[in-house]
């Protein structure tokens, strides 16, 4: 391979992750800020707000590959991305500060997510989800954004003053040109992002479900990654625990989204390692949280470990 055509290629796949990572950082703090000016509480900020706006890459990644016909990049985006959520961010930021969990989370979206991950793996032995499947996956988003609304009373921050000065319709206005801004920026990251990763796997003869399982997901959920240690060096725990809740539950959410669109296939190599991996993180994230209702270090570090092994293992 011509070594000037890898430079360019993976200078622009870089610009493309840049993108995605400004245009996520801005549509969080735009969508998060503008959330809090209405008087929406932490807790569903963190489930559905900021859940929703560090998910905004994998939803453009996924349409994106969909539209091009890359299932295999589409639906890997999505799995990867909610095994990094629990083995590298949540490991990740368990070491640098342990986290204490809110008993109110297996109320209702501890058990959401982990009913939508059986519910995608038990759909993906159909090899492919179509768009009736789509539509029901879908409908789950506003059921459980309703639901978390409706659970958490309104807190009024009269008195908050955040980067971006006091709240006022001024401010609102900012608020609504960064999300906008994020927003442009997600989708021109998100094109070159999947027409770059599609051209290395073709090149390298590396299967695009690998390259979209890591390289990709890793990339979509930098956004993640950056909420959740910002929110524990506040030692925002409700924000941490509902970024990466919230955000697995949005990302199947988004994935039924794309296939009511665009029918994706599934491939069968997905059975062996990573549908199963999927479905092992989430449901032994559930005992770890129950245990002293906290996460400790050691067991952010034993996350990272599996995570690392299973990165491994597929290469």
């Amino acid at each position: 391979m011509d070594f000037t055509f890898i430079i360019i290629n993976l200078s622009l796949f870089l610009v493309g992750l840049t993108l995605l990572l400004i245009g996520g950082e801005f549509l969080v703090r735009g969508s998060s800020n503008f959330a809090r000016s209405l008087g929406i509480s932490p807790i569903v900020i963190g489930l559905t707000v900021v859940a929703f706006g560090t998910s905004s890459p994998e939803f453009l990644v996924c349409l994106t590959a969909a539209i091009k016909g890359s299932s295999d990049i589409a639906l890997g985006n999505i799995v990867g991305s909610n095994i990094s959520n629990i083995g590298l961010i949540l490991g990740m930021t368990a070491i640098l500060y342990p986290i204490l969990i809110n008993k109110k989370i297996f109320r209702l979206e501890l058990p959401i997510m982990v009913i939508l991950t059986i519910a995608l793996v038990a759909l993906c032995y159909r090899l492919e989800l179509g768009r009736v499947e789509g539509i029901i996956i879908f409908l789950m988003l506003p059921a459980f954004v309703i639901l978390s609304y409706k659970k958490s009373k309104k807190v009024i921050f009269e008195n908050e003053i955040n980067e971006f000065g006091p709240n006022t319709f001024n401010q609102k206005l900012k608020y609504i040109a960064y999300i906008v801004f994020g927003l442009a920026g997600l989708i021109l990251g998100a094109n070159l992002i999947v027409e770059k990763s599609i051209l290395f796997a073709r090149s390298m003869g590396v299967s695009e479900l690998v390259i979209g399982i890591t390289a990709v997901a890793i990339g979509t959920s930098l956004p993640e990654l950056s909420a959740s240690i910002i929110a524990a060096i506040k030692k925002e725990h409700d924000l941490i625990i509902g970024n990466i809740i919230g955000s697995n539950i949005f990302n199947i959410g988004i994935l039924g989204l794309v296939s009511a669109i665009q029918p994706i296939s599934v491939n069968t190599a997905m059975f062996k390692r990573e549908l199963p991996v999927l479905l092992l993180f989430t449901l032994i994230l559930v005992p770890i949280m129950r245990t002293g209702f906290k996460i400790s270090r050691i067991e952010g570090f034993i996350f990272l470990i599996l995570y690392g092994s299973f990165v491994y293992i597929l290469f």
